[in-house]
């Protein structure tokens, strides 16, 4: 599995919906993702690529939407 669908897979559990076709929507404006959801997102980056993103760190406008976050994970590999 690529990071692409790693990502999107990770944002489905989390957020109980299919990302994947609104990849630039802001998932903190929609509600999806909350910031109990970013401690688990972080997390699950951890657990399944290895990425170590402290929330002490962590941005929220540079994690907002699906595209963003992928570019993070990649840029962190």
């Amino acid at each position: 599995m690529n990071t692409k669908e790693t990502v999107l897979n990770i944002l489905a559990d989390l957020t109980g919906s299919d990302v994947s076709g609104s990849m630039d929507e802001n998932l903190f404006e929609t509600g999806l993702l909350d910031s109990m959801g970013t401690v688990q997102l972080l997390l699950q980056l951890q657990t399944e690529l290895g990425i170590m993103a402290p929330v002490s760190e962590f941005e929220r406008s540079e994690w907002d939407t699906p595209n963003k976050i992928i570019a993070k994970v990649e840029a962190m590999q």
